[in-house]
Formats: structure tokens, C-alpha cells, sequence
């Protein structure tokens, strides 16, 4: 469907040149939710609007339905660009206009008759579930509602691909679960194809199938969402991760030498993170069972994510050096992983 060659992107400044896309390579396949995930200024806004060319990469390639968009004269690139809807942090909605010219605005752009107007429009406000309001303006709504009214809109042409750009930034947490569903809602109806940039773990977690994360400009990580949330390799992505869970806090407490985490000569402070097969396991009983070992529990998360249950958990153990030994080994030997922190 989509597939990034080597794009870069450069912006000139009075300060020098800002590289925000170094050489970046994707593809991302029919019909999935992926998300584009990085901090403030990682160049993931950047990147997507490369995506559609809003913004030209002066490197690179990029590839829609096999056709390199770099190459395509003003006019097929404005047809492709059809196929591509967008929407933003910010909903971008025209204030002067209900609800219903909001969304037939891109169709009476393309000339559309009235009678297909009508019935495109009212079926998306079906969708969307605002038909009661499409004679409001966009001051009458709340935010998700108006957020609804632009992912209609950007329906409106019917395109293969939605580009949502920081589109639950704006939002406060229920309404950002509820404007999710519908995305995953429309994905699988829809088979549309859904590319989500963000900088919340939270709503990668919660809706794509497989992630990148960037960095400085660059991919610094890839992959389907359950490996990387449960095995993240780059310090960023555990960053992120960490922003779910409070986890991250236990470093910060072993910094600060904080009571909860100091240990006497015959503790171990680990972290053991298990998924899946492992979750059943009554590991903690056994362990104190067979090998006297005493486990207190500081930290503990579980998630599940795409049906696939994982978690970690923060233990001091106590009890002979030997024993807690063999106690690890069989967390290991049961495919949890070990970290001794302490």
C-alpha cells in the first residue's frame, strides 16, 4: 500500500538547517493500524505530511499503490490525493458551516451532484453517529463531536488511507477511547487503511497493529505492537512505555536510595517481566514453596494488548543465595525474563 524508500526531509532556518526525517524506510500494509510514535520534535508530524507530499522530501521515494508520488505531474497527484483523507489535532473545521457543509465541502469541491452529496453525507453522519446535529456549527459541539465531524469529512471522498495526525491530542481520556473505537470501527468496516501519529503510548497500545518509533528524526524501532511493548530494545520506546505503567518510578527510587527499595545482605531486588503462556504460571508460590524463597511484591502492571496479556512485577526476594538462584533460574526456565536490579 504505502512504502517509504529512504526519505529525508530538511527545513532551512536563520539558526541552520533542521533535519526532521533522516533517511527513513516503511511499509505499512492494506488494511492495518499503524502508529507513528515519538516525542515533541522527533519528526513524526513531518514525516506523515511527507506521506501525502504537503511537505516534499528532497530525498527519497515515496510509494502509493505503486506509483512513486515524487514522480507524478499536479493533476495525478491531486487524484491521489483524494485517496488519502487526513485529520488533525485541531479538527481544522469551518466555522461559518453546519455539520453537514462541513462534510460535503470536499465533495462539492469535486463537483459532486447534490443527490449523491445528500446521500454520501447523511450516511457518514450515520457512521459517525452525529446525524441530530448536522445543522450545528462547530461552536454547539464538543471536542470528540467535532473530531467525528472531521473524520467524516475525511471519509467524505472515500479514500484507502486515513492519516491522523495527533488526533486525540486535544482530547481528554474517555473521549479519546471513544473517538478510538471509531477509528478501529471504521478500519474494519472500512478496510480502511490507518496511519497514527501520536506521542501517547497509551493510544498505540490501545489501537495499532504495528509501530515505529522515531527518534531525532529517525526510525529507531519497528515492529508489531505486542513485541515491541513487551520487548522494547531502545531506551525511547521504554520511555514511552513507562508513561503507561509506573514502573519507570522504580529507577527513580533506586536514585534516590528510597526505603522501599533497600535490601539486607540476603535480598534481591529483580524485575521479572512475563506474556502469554507464562501468565498462568503460579511461579511467586512455587518458588517459596520449593525453594524457601520470600517474594514481596512492590511494583506490579499487567496489560493486554491485542488479546495478549502481559506484565511486570517488582520483588524483593528473601532467602539463601543458593535458593534464590535456583529460584531465577526456573522464572527463566518458564521464559519469564530476569533482571536483577539490585
Amino acid at each position: 500500500m504505502i512504502k517509504l524508500e529512504h526519505v529525508t526531509k530538511t527545513f532551512q532556518t536563520r539558526n541552520g538547517n533542521v533535519h526532521a526525517v533522516r533517511d527513513v524506510s516503511l511499509e505499512i500494509q492494506d488494511g492495518e493500524i499503524f502508529g507513528i510514535i515519538g516525542f515533541s520534535g522527533a519528526g513524526k508530524s513531518t514525516l506523515v505530511r511527507c506521506i501525502n507530499l504537503l511537505e516534499k522530501p528532497e530525498q527519497g521515494a515515496v510509494y502509493f499503490d505503486d506509483k512513486d508520488l515524487l514522480k507524478l505531474s499536479e493533476k495525478e497527484l491531486r487524484l491521489k490525493r483524494q485517496e488519502m483523507g487526513m485529520i488533525f489535532q485541531h479538527f481544522n473545521l469551518m466555522r461559518s458551516r453546519t455539520v453537514f457543509e462541513n462534510i460535503a465541502f470536499p465533495l462539492r469541491h469535486m463537483k459532486m451532484k447534490e443527490d449523491e452529496i445528500q446521500r454520501r453525507v447523511n450516511s457518514l453522519l450515520e457512521l459517525i453517529e452525529l446525524k441530530d446535529r448536522k445543522d450545528s456549527y462547530p461552536s454547539q459541539l464538543s471536542g470528540g463531536q467535532k473530531q467525528r465531524v472531521a473524520i467524516a469529512r475525511a471519509l467524505a471522498t472515500r479514500p484507502k488511507v486515513l492519516l491522523c495526525d495527533e488526533a486525540t491530542s486535544a482530547l481528554d481520556p474517555h473521549t479519546t477511547q471513544q473517538i478510538l473505537q471509531l477509528i478501529r470501527r471504521i478500519n474494519k468496516e472500512l478496510n480502511l487503511t490507518v496511519i497514527l501519529i501520536t506521542h501517547e503510548m497509551a493510544v498505540v497500545k490501545d489501537i495499532c497493529d504495528r509501530v515505529a518509533v522515531m527518534e531525532n528524526g529517525k526510525v529507531v524501532e519497528e515492529g508489531n505492537i505486542v513485541e515491541v511493548f513487551s520487548h522494547p530494545s531502545m531506551p525511547v520506546t521504554k520511555n514511552f512505555i513507562n508513561t503507561t505503567n509506573n514502573l519507570g518510578k522504580i529507577n527513580e527510587l533506586l536514585e534516590n536510595e528510597h526505603p522501599l527499595v533497600q535490601i539486607d545482605s540476603n535480598q534481591t531486588l529483580v524485575k521479572l517481566s512475563y506474556q502469554s503462556g507464562n501468565t498462568k504460571e503460579a511461579l511467586i508460590s512455587t518458588i517459596s514453596r520449593e525453594y524457601n524463597v520470600d517474594c514481596s511484591i512492590i511494583f506490579g502492571n499487567v496489560e493486554i494488548v491485542h488479546d495478549v496479556p502481559f506484565g511486570t512485577l517488582i520483588c524483593v526476594l528473601t532467602g539463601k543465595k543458593e535458593n534464590m538462584q535456583k529460584a531465577l533460574q526456573l522464572c527463566e526456565d518458564n521464559q519469564v525474563q530476569v533482571e536483577v536490579m539490585k
